[in-house]
């Protein structure tokens, strides 16, 4: 069993290290940074064991008395992610040069990593951003996509995918394909209505086929993800922000939801299957209501 204090490391299993670091180091040439965190990481779990355990009878037993204590001396997910990580190769090494019969840390999970929260665009400098006077055909063109991501929370290859007769301008909707291949109804306000039907008067400009895409280049072929996104990021470098698509979903996830407070119609919206998965806009909303708090409440703690 595992020592209760970490101190000298069985000689077996640092032989053993030393062989895979070589191996690492010669044979798939990792940089010395990497190398020194793979030594690193091995060396304290091995100084984790007692001398008289064998490298033969390392068991999953003590790859998880490892990982829980650097849990609880309050190392991150990431950090103890990257040690298994280290084991799970170093023990495969092992399997292969016959050292062990079996790989003792594949059986541990990695610890669940803190889920990003979005980070929206301010709603008064979106605005600001989308209220932009253009006239040119592919400032028209782009104008349109960035009010339909905003207006609808549509996902980019959701965007991608949109033909000319999805949409219903008369009942401000759009017929969309989402993931599993499921249909769902996306909303589109007066301003995206009013941004299509700009795109829309230039777009036979690029035409040269039949195709039914409803975002083209001036190749007129179908605009591809990768071209959307570029094309997003050049429009908010010219209003000095960082944008992207998944950003305007966020943002008109967390704006509906700050305004409305109506968790399943933002769901719906969104087009997921699960609630849970909406339910992080309700942490970015509190998060928004605790900097508020702590700005504004008279006994508030300032920082």
């Amino acid at each position: 069993m595992p020592s209760s204090v970490e101190g000298s490391a069985p000689c077996e299993l640092t032989g053993a290290i030393d062989q895979f670091i070589y191996s690492l180091k010669n044979e798939r040439r990792l940089s010395e940074h990497t190398l020194s965190n793979y030594a690193r990481d091995l060396n304290e779990f091995a100084h984790s064991l007692t001398l008289t355990v064998k490298l033969a009878d390392i068991t999953v037993t003590h790859v998880r008395t490892f990982v829980a204590k650097r849990h609880h001396s309050g190392l991150g997910p990431k950090s103890i992610t990257r040690k298994l990580s280290a084991l799970r190769s170093f023990f495969e090494f092992c399997n292969k040069r016959g050292f062990m019969k079996v790989n003792p840390a594949k059986a541990v999970r990695n610890p669940k990593l803190p889920k990003k929260l979005p980070k929206p665009v301010d709603a008064d400098k979106l605005h600001a951003l989308l209220n932009e006077t253009v006239s040119e055909g592919i400032l028209l063109r782009d104008k349109a996509i960035l009010e339909v991501f905003y207006s609808s929370g549509m996902r980019l290859s959701e965007l991608v995918g949109l033909n000319l007769n999805d949409l219903d301008m008369e009942a401000g909707e759009a017929r969309i394909t989402g993931k599993g291949d499921k249909s769902r109804v996306a909303l589109l306000g007066q301003h995206a209505i009013k941004a299509l039907k700009e795109w829309m008067n230039v777009r036979h400009l690029w035409q040269k086929t039949n195709l039914a895409a409803l975002f083209i280049s001036e190749s007129g072929k179908r605009l591809s993800a990768r071209a959307i996104q570029l094309r997003i990021q050049k429009w908010g470098a010219r209003h000095q922000t960082g944008l992207h698509p998944h950003q305007l979903r966020h943002s008109f996830a967390s704006h509906l939801l700050e305004s409305s407070g109506d968790l399943r119609g933002v769901q719906e919206l969104l087009g997921h299957e699960d609630i849970a998965t909406t339910q992080i806009y309700t942490q970015l909303d509190f998060q928004h209501l605790l900097k508020t708090y702590d700005a504004c409440h008279p006994r508030a703690k300032k920082k």
